[in-house]
C-alpha cells in the first residue's frame, strides 16, 4: 500500500473515532423483562475519564465498489395483502406462541459473546462498529472491502394497478396568517428511560410473538378512541443480530396497536398486522431494491373518521455519509380496514425532482379544518417548511398551501419559509389541546441531541428548543416521536439507537 493510501487510512480513523461509542452498561444494566430476558441497554459507557468509551477497530474496511446489474420489473407485482387475525396473548406472558420459529439471542449488545455486523439499510442511515484494539497495535489493519453497487435496469413486469380517479385541481387563494406571540423554551426536567419497548428482552416480547427483532421509530397517532397505532420502519427477524439495522426477514414497516393508557411502567402493545400466525406484515410495499427503491418508511400517521392515513418515504438509497439518503417522493397511504391493508394514494405525492423537494420526510397533524403538513427534505440537513390542505382535500396535492413570509401560498411547495433556523430531522409534531399549543419534538443532528420546541400556532413563531436526550448519553441515538397520551408535566417519547436498534419509551417532566 502507497504512503497516500495509508495517510488516506488514518485520516479516515481519525474522523471515524468519534462516532465508535457502542452502548454497554453503563449507570445501570440492561434491561431485563419479567421473563428473565436480557435486552440492549442503549446508554453510553463511560470511560475513567467520564466521556463515551471509545473502541479502535481491529480493522479498518476500505470499501471498493463494483457494478452490479439487476432487473426490476415495471410494474412490480402486486403488494401481499394476505392478513391473519391476532390471536389473544398468552395468558402466560412467558409462553412462547411460536416454538417452530427460530431461537432468539441470548446475548445483549456489548454482552459476552454478542456479535454481528452493521448494515447500511435502516432509518438512520448510519453503522456502527464493534471490536477493540489488540494487543499494542494502535492502528487497526487496513482492508479492501469490495462491495456491489447495484444499477437496476428497468424490464417489462406485471399488469399495472387499476388507475385511481384524479382530484379534481383546485386553487386555493393566497391568505395572511395570524401573527401570535413566542413562547419561551420549554422547560424539560428529568428525562428517563421507562423500557425497551421491542425487541428481545422487551416486555412486549416482539422478537417471540410477531419476528420483530430489531426495528426503529415507533411513530404514533391516535387510530380510534382508547386506541393507539405504531408504526416502525425497517424491521428484521430472527436472522438480526446487534449492532445497527441489517439482517434476514426484512420488512421496511410494521404496524402495531396498543390500549395501554399507563405509561409509568411502559406500554403494551396488543397486536400487530399479520401476514401469517406469530408474523408482522409489511405494511407498505417496497421494491428493496438499491438505487431503485431500497425501502419505504413511514413518517407520520393521523386518522380522519374511519380511515386511517400514513405518511411515507420512497428511499432510493442510503448515502455514504452517515445519517444522509436519497429519495424518490415523499406520499400518503391510506387504509379503510384499519390498517390491516394500505393502498399508496397515486396522486397524493411529492416527486424529489432534481433532489431539492422540500416535503420528502413529512409530519402531518389534523386540526380543526385542516391537515398540517410539516416537511424536511430528504437526509438530515434540511430545515423544516410547513403547509396545510382543508380536511376533506388531504389526497389532492393541488389544494395545499403552504407557508411562505406570513401568508399561506399555492403551488408553492419549493419556497416555503423554513419555520425556524437550523436542520431537523425525523419531526414529530402534536397540538396539545390540554395546554393549547403544538409541541415539536426532532433529532438535531448538530446539536446531537433530540429537542422539543412548542409554539401556539403551527406557523411559529417556534420557541428556542430544549434538549430532551442526548447522544452523549444515548449514542446514535434518533427518532423523538410523542405519545398522543401524553398529558400534564409528563411527555412520552419513543426513541431509537441504531446500535441496539430497538425503540425504548422515554419519559420526560416538561414545563413552560
Amino acid at each position: 500500500m502507497s504512503r497516500r493510501a495509508v495517510l488516506t487510512s488514518l485520516t479516515l480513523v481519525s474522523l471515524t473515532l468519534p462516532l465508535l461509542a457502542v452502548p454497554a452498561s453503563a449507570d445501570g444494566a440492561a434491561p431485563v423483562n419479567s421473563c428473565g430476558e436480557t435486552g440492549f441497554d442503549p446508554s453510553a459507557e463511560k470511560s475513567e475519564s467520564g466521556g463515551p468509551a471509545i473502541e479502535i477497530p481491529r480493522v479498518l474496511k476500505l470499501p471498493v465498489p463494483y457494478p452490479e446489474f439487476v432487473q426490476v420489473e415495471v410494474p412490480g407485482p402486486a403488494p401481499d395483502t394476505a392478513r391473519v387475525p391476532q390471536a389473544p396473548l398468552p395468558a402466560d406472558p412467558c409462553a412462547d406462541p411460536c416454538p417452530e420459529t427460530l431461537p432468539k439471542p441470548d446475548s445483549p449488545i456489548g454482552g459476552t459473546g454478542s456479535s454481528g455486523s452493521s448494515g447500511s439499510s435502516g432509518s438512520s442511515g448510519s453503522s456502527g462498529s464493534s471490536g477493540s484494539s489488540s494487543g499494542s497495535s494502535f492502528l487497526p489493519r487496513i482492508e479492501i472491502d469490495p462491495q456491489p453497487e447495484t444499477i437496476p435496469i428497468p424490464v417489462p413486469g406485471g399488469e399495472a394497478p387499476p388507475p385511481q380517479p384524479a382530484p379534481d385541481p383546485v386553487a386555493p387563494p393566497v391568505e395572511p396568517g395570524a401573527a401570535v406571540a413566542r413562547l419561551g423554551a420549554p422547560e424539560v426536567g428529568d428525562v428517563s428511560l421507562v423500557s425497551q419497548l421491542t425487541g428481545h428482552g422487551s416486555e412486549n416480547r416482539t422478537d417471540s410473538r410477531w419476528q420483530v427483532n430489531g426495528t426503529d421509530l415507533g411513530i404514533f397517532w391516535e387510530s380510534a378512541p382508547g386506541e393507539v397505532a405504531v408504526a416502525f420502519g425497517d424491521t428484521f427477524g430472527h436472522a438480526w443480530e446487534p449492532p445497527g439495522g441489517a439482517g434476514g426477514d426484512w420488512r421496511s414497516n410494521v404496524l402495531a396497536f396498543s390500549t395501554d393508557t399507563d405509561l409509568s411502567d411502559g406500554m403494551t402493545i396488543d397486536s400487530m398486522v399479520q401476514d401469517s400466525p406469530c408474523h408482522a406484515a409489511e405494511i407498505i410495499d417496497s421494491r428493496h431494491v438499491h438505487n431503485y427503491e431500497t425501502t419505504v418508511i413511514p413518517t407520520s400517521g393521523f386518522a380522519i373518521g374511519d380511515r386511517q392515513y400514513l405518511s411515507y418515504m420512497s428511499v432510493r438509497r442510503w448515502s455514504k455519509v452517515p445519517g444522509m439518503w436519497y429519495t424518490n417522493l415523499g406520499g400518503i397511504a391510506w387504509s379503510d380496514d384499519h390498517g390491516q391493508t394500505w393502498t399508496k394514494d397515486q396522486h397524493a405525492r411529492w416527486d424529489n425532482f432534481f433532489g431539492v423537494g422540500r416535503f420528502q420526510v413529512a409530519t402531518m397533524v389534523p386540526q380543526g379544518d385542516h391537515v398540517y403538513m410539516f416537511g424536511t427534505p430528504n437526509g438530515r440537513i434540511g430545515t423544516v417548511g410547513l403547509a396545510r390542505v382543508p380536511t376533506a382535500e388531504v389526497l389532492n396535492p393541488t389544494a395545499y398551501q403552504y407557508w411562505i413570509a406570513g401568508e399561506w401560498v399555492p403551488a408553492a411547495e419549493h419556497v416555503a419559509t423554513p419555520l425556524f433556523a437550523g436542520v431537523a430531522s425525523e419531526l414529530s409534531v402534536r397540538y396539545d389541546d390540554e395546554h393549547d399549543r403544538w409541541q415539536m419534538s426532532y433529532l438535531d443532528p448538530v446539536a446531537g441531541s433530540i429537542v422539543l420546541r412548542h409554539a401556539t400556532a403551527p406557523q411559529g413563531e417556534w420557541s428556542d428548543p430544549s434538549v430532551l436526550v442526548r447522544t452523549s448519553d444515548y449514542p446514535k441515538a434518533y427518532g423523538g416521536f410523542i405519545h398522543p397520551w401524553s398529558s400534564g408535566d409528563d411527555l412520552y417519547f419513543t426513541m431509537s439507537e441504531w446500535d441496539s436498534y430497538n425503540v425504548y419509551l422515554m419519559r420526560a417532566h416538561v414545563g413552560g
